[in-house]
């Protein structure tokens, strides 16, 4: 049997995902290939809430392809991209039965990618001292992650530069090196497929979505995605939301609450997990000289927040990260725990039950499909539950901006189709 792992945020799912999926099956020439995609749970890489709760992802990838999803808890989720990687591919292999890892990329060639990433992981003095070099200057860690590969790897020229530019390029150099440090024997197969430019991100997706703010009419949804989503994903997000079952998150008003908490904080936010360099200074420092209209509550985009917090020292991402991080009492602790404790079932179809069966059999790890399963094994694993209670923490966050019950993923159980 035949099972595709991929790590993803379906922040929402849209055409790229489901070719994605289809090409992967086409590689391995097994229609019948099960498909595992980890996702973000409630927060996602780039430091908000996601646009779309987990269950309404996860039942989109379900009607589009997937059998079985899994949950990338919050500390792997709302973190930079090794991070992310590394705790995707983690939870991941940990199942027991990938075969294949399938991920896209925008630029740069399967081979250039492989050949970089074997040059610039952390056992290259030339790459670490680029790196040292690079932060001693004061750019932000993206930049000087940037500055150590061009660097470290002369050979490529410019194409080296459009692959730095390019998202889905910079994470699979990042699975790439994730799976160097996990699949040492080389046992899961490499499935790299080109990102169709003709098919719209999930960037321009959120944009649009955020366009049809505040009224979020059905009849404005569907005209501004019925192009960019697959029919499934969309009749699944819109028939959810006309029946209440979530509102979209309004992200100004958690910016402006998140802001206000920093303010009032008693506590050392510097405590916080990635309020290293005096992030946690200059956020109180930025609370202060707010004026009334610097954040206008119409800011569905977050472009007036941004245009006052962004600076080249700290990236935006950096800042929605820890703010993120402070809000949900993610400490300096958890970041240093780099492979997640249990595997979380999001939901299945026919065959991922079957495939879940086998998982229960060859999991490293301890699996848990109910919130409630969760409760014996954190007495009996620490580091579980901090994981685990941090993931509902955030989660309590998330569900109160889509219109829920705070408590609402205590209740939730596996999407099955």
């Amino acid at each position: 049997m035949r099972v595709i792992g991929i790590v993803a945020e379906f922040n929402p799912f849209h055409q790229g995902h489901e070719n994605l999926i289809s090409r992967a099956r086409e590689v391995v020439n097994d229609p019948r290939a099960i498909v595992m995609p980890v996702i973000s749970e409630s927060f996602v890489q780039r430091g908000l809430p996601a646009v779309i709760p987990a269950d309404v992802r996860t039942k989109q990838a379900l009607r589009c392809g997937a059998d079985v999803v899994l949950g990338l808890p919050f500390t792997y989720s709302c973190a930079p991209s090794a991070r992310f990687a590394l705790g995707g591919i983690a939870t991941l292999l940990g199942t027991g039965v990938i075969t294949d890892i399938a991920f896209g990329y925008d630029a740069g060639t399967p081979e250039l990618l492989k050949s970089i990433a074997d040059q610039t992981d952390e056992n290259s003095p030339e790459f670490k001292e680029a790196l040292k070099n690079a932060l001693s200057e004061g750019s932000s860690y993206p930049a000087a992650r940037a500055a150590a590969v061009k660097a470290t790897i002369k050979e490529a020229g410019d194409e080296i530069d459009e692959i730095l530019k390019s998202p889905n390029s910079i994470l699979a150099l990042e699975y790439l090196s994730a799976l160097k440090k996990i699949d040492k024997l080389h046992r899961v197969n490499v499935i790299m497929i080109p990102r169709d430019q003709s098919l719209s991100s999930a960037t321009s997706i959120r944009e649009k979505i955020n366009g049809c703010a505040p009224s979020y009419s059905q009849a404005a949804l569907f005209k501004a995605l019925k192009d960019s989503m697959p029919d499934k994903a969309l009749a699944s997000m819109l028939g959810c939301y006309s029946e209440g079952g979530f509102a979209f998150p309004d992200h100004t008003a958690y910016i402006r609450r998140a802001l206000l908490h920093i303010a009032a904080s008693q506590r050392t936010i510097g405590d916080s997990a990635y309020m290293g360099d005096d992030l946690d200074g200059y956020l109180k420092n930025l609370v202060s000289d707010l004026r009334p209209g610097d954040l206008p509550k119409d800011d569905y985009q977050l472009k007036a927040f941004s245009k006052k917090a962004d600076t080249k020292r700290f990236t935006m991402t950096r800042i929605y990260r820890a703010i993120a991080s402070f809000e949900a009492g993610q400490g300096n602790d958890l970041v240093k725990l780099n492979h997640p404790p249990y595997i979380r079932v999001l939901g299945f179809n026919r065959e991922g039950r079957y495939c879940l069966k086998i998982i229960g059999k060859c999991s490293r790890l301890p699996v848990i499909s109910n919130p409630s399963d969760a409760l014996e094994l954190c007495s009996e694993n620490s580091d579980l539950k901090k994981v685990f209670d941090l993931e509902m923490r955030a989660s309590a966050i998330a569900n109160e901006l889509y219109g829920r019950d705070i408590s609402f993923a205590w209740t939730a159980k596996p999407v099955m189709l």
